[in-house]
């Protein structure tokens, strides 16, 4: 596979929202990224992915977008993200920008337009129809809504105020196109897409994830925008399997670099109330997915590795232990992503440490997803009480991701002068960066040490390149797996539980390349009776 700049990169996700409040207004701001850039560049990372900042009402918190060439003046202004852009790239951080293809926002000028008669030329830039489907919207309820000023239905998988685009129109394509290389031109590195598996929808057949005109328009985009420069380029893809992520990620096939798959995040859902009622945590069920992933490319593809992000409940409260063994298992989860082989993504907060928030009310979350659910799940069918309800939005909601950063243990943890537009979690006077920042055994720390790993030691060909072979596949408790490249070999083995596990591996150990637990210099277990404590990590370079 030819080598990309992007193989050896490590992406840190900016939800700007939560992320820094410079002005004092309650909401974080572009501005204020600018002034934590050192800390990030501190950290290591290469990238920043930025969560949507365009001109929006905030229905979904950005990603429904009414003006994809201007800035919301929550965040700030053009000129402020020109600044970012430039700032960041003098600390060899280049920025990737967030954009939602699949749908707008109802408040765009095109959607403004298309409701205004059938026969505006904008009318088909949504899909509209005169009778609805049984077509339902991932925020819960119908995929349509009657607009009396037509007496027609439009499309929204998504919010009432997100209509969909209608990608079958080669209008809305050129439109689309000619915005991304405007954004290109403002020097950005490139872009993650949103739902992108979306946008070759066949609404009348029912087809909505993996229409057969997806590769087509992905292809059509490629070549309009993406051909002959060195942008990276990252699909949301929640329906891809191996086969489907080949079919985006094959350079040959010249469409995305690489998509985000959610195989491994749904593992504990609920068959029929999916994230609302989260099942056990199942080790031997992650590992296989994982497994699955790790192996299926050779050279036609490439992995994205996450476990958070705006979407997902935070990893260390979700599979980890958020109390007694918060960092250390933390520390568990970052050396069991970074040492696989893929591009590796960090969510704000997340290399602190920050946990899942529980708030006392329903009306302290703002997340349509939930406030939708709620009403359809507990209110019209009633197929969960109240309290079953608030469980699965402890343990897996949206906004358990997105309480503001936690940058001190001062009034609103650092994050705003202001009212904060979300509630801080309370434990912010314990976690926090100033605190990580000041102790050397700090989970930051670790995530520094496994970025310097993968960029600039004499083991980042094999980390980015090495192959991955998995150890103890069906062990409930340890998590260990090889990696080799030319003559090279690494080990990573991990006791995911909460108590003591003895094993007996067959390899000699030259060294202990990292440990999440603090032991003696030079000690190096002798893995033919090897002893794991709770959440403990270690990656051994073998003989």
């Amino acid at each position: 596979m030819e080598k990309q700049w992007w193989h050896s990169a490590v992406v840190y996700q900016v939800y700007p929202r939560s992320f820094y409040d410079s002005s004092g207004d309650g909401n974080g701001d572009l501005v204020g990224i600018i002034s934590k850039l050192d800390y990030l560049q501190q950290l290591g990372i290469n990238l920043i992915w930025l969560s949507p900042v365009y001109l929006s009402p905030m229905k979904d918190n950005g990603y429904d977008i009414a003006d994809y060439q201007a800035i919301d003046p929550r965040f700030g202004s053009l000129e402020d993200m020109r600044e970012l852009i430039a700032q960041a790239k003098q600390r060899d951080i280049g920025i990737m920008m967030d954009l939602v293809l699949n749908h707008s926002s109802d408040q765009h000028a095109w959607f403004k337009q298309s409701r205004q008669s059938r026969d505006n030329p904008y009318r088909d830039y949504y899909i509209w129809r005169d009778q609805p489907s049984e077509l339902r919207s991932i925020f819960g309820g119908s995929a349509w809504q009657y607009d009396s000023q037509t007496e027609q239905y439009y499309c929204h998988l998504f919010a009432d105020a997100q209509p969909d685009l209608n990608w079958e129109n080669p209008q809305v394509a050129e439109e689309i196109h000619q915005m991304i290389n405007w954004w290109t031109a403002q020097g950005v590195a490139g872009f993650r897409l949103d739902v992108i598996d979306l946008i070759g929808k066949q609404i009348d057949q029912g087809i909505t994830e993996n229409g057969p005109r997806l590769h087509p328009l992905l292809q059509q985009m490629h070549q309009a925008c993406f051909k002959d420069k060195t942008l990276v380029t990252v699909g949301e893809t929640w329906g891809a399997t191996p086969e489907l992520a080949k079919l985006y990620s094959d350079p040959a096939r010249q469409e995305l670099s690489m998509v985000f798959q959610f195989e491994h995040a749904a593992i504990d859902w609920h068959p029929q109330h999916s994230k609302w009622q989260p099942q056990p945590f199942n080790l031997v069920a992650l590992k296989q997915v994982l497994t699955k992933w790790q192996t299926t490319f050779n050279g036609d593809g490439w992995n994205a590795l996450f476990w958070n992000n705006h979407d997902l409940p935070r990893i260390v409260s979700r599979w980890g232990n958020d109390q007694q063994y918060r960092q250390r298992s933390a520390k568990l989860f970052a050396t069991l992503l970074h040492g696989m082989q893929g591009t590796p993504y960090i969510y704000q907060g997340e290399e602190i440490a920050m946990t899942n928030v529980r708030f006392e009310s329903l009306e302290d979350y703002d997340d349509i997803e939930i406030k939708n659910n709620y009403q359809e799940k507990v209110v019209e069918q009633q197929s969960l009480s109240h309290q079953q309800f608030m469980q699965g939005v402890y343990a897996s909601a949206r906004d358990n991701a997105r309480t503001p950063m936690q940058w001190d243990n001062s009034s609103n943890a650092g994050f705003s002068q202001g009212q904060p537009w979300l509630k801080v979690n309370p434990n912010y006077t314990e976690i926090n960066v100033a605190a990580a920042l000041d102790d050397p055994q700090s989970v930051f720390y670790h995530y520094q040490k496994l970025i310097a790993l993968r960029k600039s030691s004499e083991f980042s060909e094999l980390l980015i390149y090495g192959t991955y072979q998995l150890l103890l596949p069906e062990h409930p408790q340890i998590f260990a797996y090889l990696r080799q490249y030319k003559q090279q070999r690494l080990l990573v083995v991990a006791n995911v539980s909460e108590v003591d596990q003895r094993l007996s591996l067959d390899f000699k150990a030259k060294q202990v390349l990292l440990n999440n637990l603090q032991q003696p210099q030079g000690a190096v277990n002798r893995l033919g009776a090897l002893q794991l404590a709770p959440y403990q990590a270690i990656i051994y370079v073998l003989e």
